[in-house]
């Protein structure tokens, strides 16, 4: 059964179509008007070999904020949905990934309670059109929107296109672990029996 969830919000600064399906190939087709983002997006869903589509129209003459935090919301959102019920999955998932100097590590429990940790700190205001302050918003929003546990710490700081770059690239390798089918695993990987 294919794992694919489409996800459309609407607000008076967003508006936001995203489709991701978890058992891809890597397939993208992103368009949210921050192109920085769009090149974090790609190499998210590339490297967790997730299909996503992502369309989004904002408020970008404001600034990059609503735009940003929405696509974390609905991403969040996306992956929940994908996920479903969580039978048979792995639930977990971590890696640790070298950009150049630059070294991040990620953790992630699919476990139902929201909760971020981010541990890495950027030297310049902006990535291209993207405000390095977006990156942690983001995460929180994927983070609570998709109700999983995410840590993310830079181990070794350097370039912030690299430490970005490696977060996103991290992030979907985790997350590729965590919803992977392990045939041992025949109900949720929980001592309550639910997640």
């Amino acid at each position: 059964m294919a794992r694919i969830a489409e996800v459309e919000r609407y607000t008076s600064e967003t508006s936001i179509e995203l489709q991701l399906n978890l058992d891809g190939s890597g397939i993208t087709q992103i368009d949210t008007g921050v192109g920085f983002l769009d090149h974090m997006l790609d190499g998210f869903a590339r490297h967790g070999l997730f299909d996503l589509s992502v369309k989004c129209d904002g408020d970008l003459q404001v600034d990059d904020h609503h735009t940003i935090e929405d696509i974390g919301i609905v991403l969040g959102q996306a992956i929940a949905k994908a996920v479903g019920n969580k039978k048979g999955i792995a639930r977990y998932g971590s890696r640790i990934l070298p950009m150049d100097e630059a070294l991040v590590l990620c953790a992630l429990d699919l476990c139902g309670r929201p909760y971020l940790s981010f541990d890495g700190a950027f030297q310049g205001e902006k990535m291209g059109q993207m405000s390095t302050q977006m990156v942690k918003e983001f995460f929180y929003a994927v983070s609570y929107s998709a109700m999983m546990n995410l840590h993310l710490k830079v181990l070794t700081p350097g370039n912030d296109h690299h430490m970005c770059e490696a977060m996103f690239k991290a992030f979907g390798k985790a997350l590729d672990m965590a919803t992977q089918f392990d045939p041992r695993i025949t109900d949720v990987l929980s001592t309550k029996g639910v997640i």
